[in-house]
């Protein structure tokens, strides 16, 4: 049931911008950075970088995946209650005879199959840069794969948060204005204590041997709070 309930919900935001936001964040991180890389090339790729052109790209590019990741997932998460909310369609789907945890979790798992296609975009898109750049040496495919995808794993405390949130308050400013503060609070993740969660994505991308240890707390508070939101979504009356 939740697969049919994944499809119709893929099938609303078909009707939507919302591919849109998943498409424009990753190759605008991209295409900044080649910018960036263009324009003082001989500073970045010939000197500051000269032993190894795609970890300087890497790390240039890390330093904004982190506020991506929570914008995006503040503005998926509110697109995605939006559409129920715009077509007053919830009484209709919680009318179905699908339990409203599942209906919760079909949000979700919306939610995250567009981020992790951003994450693959994210990836095929700095390779990109570096190909036209003509970086020497390989392209290090894991760790392009890993650039969003550790920092997304470990920013998923925000995305149970905004879940919560965003399908159970019908005024969505409020969810809305949280994630944009916590995205720009966490341009300074990486000088904050490492135990403030907000801090989590920029550790894992400063500290390669943290990032299954940080990626893992970040799916393990996910898991608490996306067990708190599923049962306050279940008993409260939201149509």
């Amino acid at each position: 049931m939740i697969g049919k309930l994944l499809s119709t919900d893929l099938l609303k935001m078909r009707r939507t911008g919302i591919w849109w936001v998943v498409f424009i964040g990753p190759v605008g991180l991209a295409a900044m950075q080649a910018l960036n890389f263009g324009l003082r090339y001989d500073y970045l790729v010939q000197d500051r970088y000269a032993s190894d052109p795609w970890a300087g790209l890497i790390g240039e590019t890390g330093m904004f995946v982190p506020i991506a990741i929570y914008l995006a997932m503040t503005l998926l998460m509110a697109m995605i209650a939006n559409i129920e909310n715009r077509q007053n369609a919830w009484k209709q789907t919680l009318a179905l005879p699908v339990r409203r945890s599942q209906v919760f979790a079909s949000k979700f798992l919306a939610c995250l199959i567009q981020l992790l296609v951003a994450c693959v975009l994210l990836a095929a898109s700095v390779a990109i840069v570096g190909l036209v750049l003509k970086f020497e040496g390989p392209v290090p495919i894991i760790d392009l794969l890993t650039l969003g995808a550790y920092p997304m794993l470990a920013s998923l405390p925000m995305l149970g948060l905004m879940l919560w949130m965003t399908l159970t308050l019908r005024n969505q400013a409020i969810p809305i204005s949280l994630g944009i503060a916590a995205s720009l609070v966490s341009v300074f993740g990486a000088s904050m204590p490492e135990i403030v969660p907000l801090a989590w994505p920029a550790v894992v991308l400063a500290n390669g041997e943290a990032a299954l240890r940080y990626s893992g707390f970040g799916i393990a508070l996910f898991a608490v709070l996306y067990l708190l939101g599923s049962i306050h979504f279940s008993r409260k009356d939201v149509a």
